[in-house]
Order: C-alpha cells, then structure tokens, then sequence
C-alpha cells in the first residue's frame, strides 16, 4: 500500500482542510522535527525547509482524487487549499491509525501563520547548532523578514510547547 501517501492524507485530513502549499510543507516538515513518522527529505530553500518529495507525493493524491486541491486567486498570487476527497477518506480506511497526538499537533500548528511557520521550521532545520547561532542563521538566510526578537523567543517557546507535548 501506499504508506507514506496515506500518511499526508491523514495529515490533511486531522487538519480538516490546509491553506497553503508553504503551510503545508512546514507543518510537515514540523511534524518530522517532533518525530512523527514522515520519510520525506527537506532541503533549505528560499521559504525554509522544502521537499521535492513531499511536494510530488501531494501531486499524486490529487492526480488519484484522494486530495483536492483548490486555487484561489489572490490577486499578485495564487494560494491552493487542501482538503480530503470521498475517495480519500474511504483510501484512509485501509491505513494505519495516525499517532493519536498528532491531531491537537497540527490544530497548533494550524493556528499559526505561514511566516511564523517559516521562522519555526528554519530554526529547526538548524536545531543541530546553538540558540545562538540558529538565530544569527536565521538572520543571514531570512535577512529579508527582519524577524524581531520577540518573534524569535516566540518561536522558540512555541518549539518548546510542541516538544513537551510530544514527550507526553
């Protein structure tokens, strides 16, 4: 069966509906952080952690009808919301049960923006190094959204929420 696919449709589905192909890719990316069970691979990119994987594996759930994908025309851009077909819900009836945390994980998530998700995800892409120095890569690689310090200890306290439910 298609494990891995499966794993985004309950994703999507625990989220009800997401609104951002951005938002999608960093709660994932997020989630994998914490130790949920996604294989993708993340490389760094202009918006934070990305993956080719993960992107082609939600174009396949929609090209199956599993997913559906809506466009929205924002006026200079599109933004694409997801949301779990007919066919998908039945395809989830033959998956292994998602972790049962995983559902309040995402609804955080869910209530966070895609730029506060983008500060989140890139300072756990760096979680390898300091506080200190995640900070100042931070600052090097999203020079341009000038996050403040505030939004920094924001972020980091939000990382240390997620942590401490997943140590649960």
């Amino acid at each position: 069966m298609l494990q891995e696919h499966a794993k985004i449709v309950q994703f999507i589905s625990l989220a009800e509906e997401v609104t951002g192909r951005k938002k999608l890719q960093k709660m994932i990316f997020i989630a994998k952080k914490m130790r949920f069970p996604f294989k993708e691979k993340f490389e760094l990119r202009m918006y934070g952690p990305y993956s080719e994987e993960l992107t082609l594996r939600i174009e396949e759930l929609c090209q199956m009808g599993f997913l559906q994908e809506a466009c929205i025309d924002k006026g200079s851009y599109v933004q694409y919301k997801y949301h779990v077909s007919g066919e998908g819900t039945h395809f989830l009836e033959m998956a292994q049960p998602a972790p049962s945390e995983l559902k309040g994980f995402i609804q955080q998530m869910s209530a966070k923006s895609s730029r506060f998700l983008e500060l989140v995800s890139t300072l756990l892409f760096f979680d390898h190094l300091t506080k200190e120095e995640q900070i100042d890569k931070v600052h090097i690689v999203k020079h341009k959204l000038k996050f403040s310090t505030l939004e920094m200890d924001t972020a980091f306290d939000f990382i240390h929420q997620l942590e401490l439910q997943v140590a649960k």
